[in-house]
């Protein structure tokens, strides 16, 4: 007999955090915690991979570029795959058509500008999260 489960929205306050950026990871933490999520932050590919095996994730936080150019969109597709509900939040330069192709095909809900400061992108993360706000 093959046992469901069930989804539940919010059952788990894990949010994974990959950015190369130490400023930007403390900055996303002290946010995040203050919202009551438990960060759980990555600097690199094979730590997020990691972290992913490890945790169960609703909200993620993935930086366009961590340590070679794009390679945050590899990132966000396993993280679609391997949690089909969560909230995919990536953080990207200013997009065009190909990075917003590229978003919807890798599973991103929402496109988040690095321009902005890393405190103002969580809070933004964290009401469009709690709001149900989906692009797809």
């Amino acid at each position: 007999m093959k046992q469901s489960t069930e989804y539940i929205r919010g059952a788990s306050r894990n949010t994974l955090v990959v950015h190369s950026d130490l400023g930007v990871l403390s900055a996303m933490q002290a946010a995040l915690s203050r919202e009551g999520f438990t960060p759980i932050l990555c600097r690199d590919l094979p730590t997020a991979l990691l972290a992913m095996v490890q945790h169960r994730f609703e909200l993620c936080v993935v930086s366009e570029r961590i340590s070679e150019p794009s390679d945050g969109w590899s990132v966000a597709g396993v993280l679609h795959m391997c949690f089909p509900h969560a909230y995919i939040a990536m953080i990207a330069r200013e997009p065009d058509l190909l990075m917003l192709q590229t978003a919807i095909n890798s599973g991103v809900t929402e496109l988040y500008l690095s321009s902005s400061a890393p405190a103002e992108i969580a809070s933004e993360i964290v009401r469009n999260y709690t709001q149900g706000h989906r692009l797809q």
